[in-house]
């Protein structure tokens, strides 16, 4: 947790990066027999007051160093979101959480959390509160759909009365769950792994049909802006790599949906942006059990603290992704209202509704939209795209092209 790294700060600024998820911070149970590989899983806690020590440049000061990075964090004008694990401790755990002796499925170093004792619930909220008061502004939250919803409800409404503003998301993946989650229990996001998510994965491996990315947003309706967005995240395959798309390349278009459509929030994942393919892991992921050094976090380190030159694909990767993240931070973008256009296209005109999607961003009140074309195809696209009179009385068609694989945004005046 060094000092030295006003750089990175100033790095993920240029992403438009708003708010970063340290991962791996409450000590977890490591160099026991039963944890999974070196130095065992960051969701397998045995102190949930204390910090591991190998993350700490001195580990007998490692709160005090936790703390520096909260506020040199916020001085950047960044917030910080860490880990909640409600579902289980580790084997080893000690402390007020009740818990029965076993897990779930092969999670295997861990005990399930009882919740039939008060004590649970009371320990596990003395938790968010400790760290609040450390000046964390949120916690992304583990297989919520493995505690009960009352609990996670009273967590929740006692943090955001005592620390109002901390933001809560959910891991979460049956879309049954995803109204109880937002309107009863009281999270902020939910991760859209069964929707955006399945769906553009399902478009790229498996050619599946764009047309079920309207499905989605008609399904979710009035839910959409609760999403969180994400091609990678810790349990998922890089999507560079050959267990997915193959190469960062064959992405763009599946981040420009995942980033810009609707009010969703967005979710980098480490190295992704410099086309990380998790060459050193297992089977496409980066491992969170063993210790690795992903080669584009070394790169983008050189790059960032030492000014080394990316190779010609990672500057091309990071200045793709550079433009995404750029238009997401636009007004337009960020609050503005989104129109499905695929309903309204025509075959002749170029548009292909299995192969492409294509939405408007805009503020009412001003006179400029955007119209962003995602082409999933892996031929290049040349589409008239037609902007229906509902939305600025008299309709319009706008010519858009986009490479195999990629987007286009065009800037649309209204008078």
């Amino acid at each position: 947790m060094s000092a030295w790294d006003t750089p990175a700060f100033n790095y993920l600024k240029t992403l438009n990066v708003d708010c970063i998820w340290y991962t791996g911070i409450p000590r977890h149970a490591s160099g026991e027999d039963f944890v999974k590989g070196n130095p065992g899983s960051p969701y397998s806690i045995s102190d949930w007051k204390d910090v591991n020590p190998y993350l700490a440049d001195d580990p007998d000061n490692r709160m005090q160093e936790f703390l520096a990075l909260v506020e040199r964090t916020h001085r950047a004008g960044l917030k910080c979101i860490i880990d909640f694990i409600p579902n289980h401790v580790a084997r080893n755990y000690s402390g007020d959480i009740v818990h029965y002796e076993y897990c779930d499925g092969d999670w295997t170093d861990t005990f399930k959390n009882d919740y039939t004792s008060p004590r649970t619930t009371e320990a596990l909220l003395d938790v968010l509160r400790f760290w609040a008061e450390k000046g964390v502004d949120g916690f992304r939250c583990d297989m919520v759909e493995l505690v009960p919803q009352d609990a996670l409800k009273y967590m929740i409404s006692s943090i955001k009365q005592e620390y109002p503003g901390t933001v809560f998301i959910a891991e979460a993946y049956d879309r049954n769950n995803y109204r109880s989650f937002t309107d009863y229990v009281g999270f902020d996001l939910l991760y859209d792994k069964s929707g955006v998510y399945d769906i553009l994965r399902g478009i790229i491996c498996n050619g599946d049909s764009a047309r079920k990315l309207s499905w989605n947003w008609q399904g979710l309706r009035d839910l959409q802006p609760r999403m969180l967005n994400f091609l990678e995240n810790h349990d998922e395959q890089r999507a560079a790599s050959p267990w997915f798309a193959g190469s960062a390349d064959r992405t763009f278009a599946a981040v420009a949906y995942a980033a810009l459509f609707n009010e969703a929030s967005f979710m980098l994942y480490f190295g992704q942006e410099a086309g990380e393919n998790a060459s050193e892991g297992h089977e496409g992921r980066t491992s969170i059990f063993e210790w690795s050094k992903p080669s584009s976090i070394s790169k983008l380190t050189n790059y960032i603290n030492n000014g080394k030159s990316l190779n010609n694909k990672e500057k091309h990767y990071l200045h793709k992704f550079r433009e995404i993240l750029r238009y997401a931070a636009m007004p337009q973008f960020r609050r503005g209202n989104c129109w499905d256009l695929c309903y309204c296209q025509e075959a002749e005109r170029g548009f292909d509704a299995d192969r492409h999607s294509a939405f408007l961003r805009f503020l009412p009140e001003e006179k400029t939209a955007y119209a962003v074309l995602c082409n999933f195809s892996d031929s290049p696209a040349s589409v008239s795209i037609a902007i229906p009179p509902e939305i600025n009385g008299k309709g319009t068609t706008v010519n858009m092209e986009a490479g195999a694989d990629d987007f286009s945004i065009t800037e649309i005046h209204f008078e």
